[in-house]
């Protein structure tokens, strides 16, 4: 059974960082491209930033570019998202993913979800 938890959200000030940790279980991790999405109330679950099974390629988004950043560890089956210059607009609940050969941005091309963690930035 494949499982990805979330961990590492909560409420940060505006400008402060905050890291976020998924793990992986009931996967071969390493051969999957893991993701970072959000949703916020109103809104449409939308791609964070994404990175290749290898690591060596990232997508992000172009309101996060210069802020966030992901990262793996296909030792610990765990991805990460480490977010600096938080902005009351990054409030949301953040999503992992795994997907094989994944369109970085087409949703349904993502196999597995986390359940999310939330995010609140206050201003």
């Amino acid at each position: 059974q494949v499982q990805l938890v979330e961990s590492g959200g909560g409420l940060v000030q505006a400008g402060g960082s905050l890291r976020l940790s998924c793990a992986a279980s009931g996967v071969s991790f390493s051969i999957y491209d893991m993701g970072w999405f959000r949703q916020s109330p109103g809104k449409e679950r939308e791609l964070v930033v994404a990175i290749n099974r290898s690591g060596l390629y990232t997508n992000h988004a172009d309101s996060v570019k210069g802020r966030f950043s992901i990262s793996r560890d296909n030792v610990k089956n765990t991805v990460y998202l480490q977010m600096h210059s938080l902005k009351p607009e990054d409030t949301a609940v953040y999503y992992c993913a795994a997907g094989y050969n994944t369109a970085y941005s087409a949703i349904g091309s993502w196999e597995y979800w986390g359940q999310g963690t939330q995010v609140t930035v206050s201003s």
